[in-house]
């Protein structure tokens, strides 16, 4: 096993008086406790209130988006979006194997089939190379959009994910999808603050969505939201994430299957609070990620940055190492003396409920399995 005691002792040096570092802690330094105890005091607790509002407003801002809808995590966020964009039963979705499972699971909720299309290896997110060549062998674009030659389903949607927090090439993918008539889910769970061509990443596709997840850059504890230009979709997006409860003083009248995946106003507090606070914690990140940069390169190792016409948050920030056998060492020596590191999430070809899923060669996606650890990112 390798020796990384340097490597440990830099990173416990960034956070000094800690036994134990976590990978991504949530820091509260803002106005959180005021948020939350005016929301008790209310009694606004659950899934009606001012902050719910005004957290969907300020999702709007930040993303330069025309509509924002609080929802109860990322997860179900992909969902609904999955169904604005018209995904429906036996539907394929692009996707990348390399992503965390709650992307493949909210397309199998829409009980659609994920195709898992490769990774690029500088953003570490779906490869429009990738996604070309697989439409130009398996695509059928026909007046009703495309169909996927080999399975004969209609390809209804593609879900590129920012992987922590590293924007994808948008634009080559928004242009690719729209040569074949494929809406874009833009999964921005892990990139909230970054931006592609100085406009923020979630703002590219149909609909965006984001997570507010406890490890999260801002957090709400739990929760997430869906962002969008197009108001009718925005508007469905609300009314299906309400029950689909018809707007009435008292009467309950629901037109069709809606869901219960409404943020409470308690978590909407917290979000507030929490996204006051997000320009100074991407600054703290970047001084951080220059630090990473400057002390891993001094050791010969590839601390990744962000790539040209993008800005990362660096939500999480990551290593690439040799091989699979300098991973497991450098894992083991870490966790061992307390520093949390892990590995990249094992591709979603590899799990037993996504083993059978169409695929592509996927040569970038299992180079960087074997080789990506992500070291503590949390603001200090």
């Amino acid at each position: 096993m390798g020796d990384y005691s340097e490597i440990v002792n830099f990173i416990k040096a960034v956070y000094p008086n800690n036994d134990f570092i976590p990978l991504h802690a949530p820091v509260f330094r803002g106005k959180e406790k005021e948020y939350l105890i005016d929301t008790i005091d209310t009694t606004f607790v659950s899934s009606v209130g001012a902050y719910v509002d005004r957290f969907e407003g300020l999702m709007s801002e930040i993303t330069k988006t025309s509509k924002a809808v609080a929802v109860v995590n990322g997860t179900a966020g992909i969902q609904i979006a999955l169904q604005l964009v018209g995904v429906k039963t036996n539907d394929e979705v692009l996707t990348q194997a390399l992503t965390f499972v709650a992307t493949a699971n909210a397309i199998a909720y829409t009980n659609a089939h994920p195709v898992f299309i490769d990774v690029d290896l500088d953003t570490m997110g779906l490869s429009p190379k990738a996604l070309e060549n697989f439409l130009l062998e398996y695509g059928d674009l026909r007046e009703d959009g495309c169909y996927n030659k080999k399975s004969g389903r209609r390809i209804a949607a593609c879900v590129p994910m920012h992987t922590f927090g590293f924007p994808v090439h948008l634009d080559e993918i928004i242009a690719i999808c729209n040569t074949w008539k494929i809406p874009i889910v833009e999964d921005a769970a892990e990139s909230l603050g970054s931006e592609y061509k100085n406009k923020p990443t979630g703002s590219f596709g149909n609909v965006g969505i984001f997570s507010f997840n406890g490890n999260k850059i801002v957090t709400s504890g739990g929760g997430g939201a869906l962002v969008t230009n197009n108001i009718d979709l925005g508007e469905r997006g609300k009314y299906l994430t309400t029950t689909a409860k018809i707007p009435h003083p008292y009467e309950y009248f629901h037109d069709e299957i809606g869901y219960n995946y409404r943020m409470p106003n308690l978590n909407a507090a917290l979000a507030c609070a929490q996204l006051e606070q997000l320009d100074l914690f991407l600054k703290s990140k970047r001084e951080l990620a220059l630090e990473y940069h400057a002390f891993f390169k001094s050791k010969g190792i590839n601390f990744r940055t962000e790539t040209p016409n993008s800005k990362a948050n660096y939500w999480l920030m990551c290593v690439e190492l040799e091989n699979k056998s300098e991973r497991e060492s450098f894992l083991k020596f870490t966790n061992d003396s307390k520093v949390m590191t892990r590995p990249i999430w094992q591709l979603m070809f590899r799990l037993p409920m996504y083993k059978d899923c169409q695929k592509d060669e996927q040569k970038n996606a299992r180079f960087l399995e074997e080789r990506i650890v992500n070291i503590p990112s949390s603001v200090r």
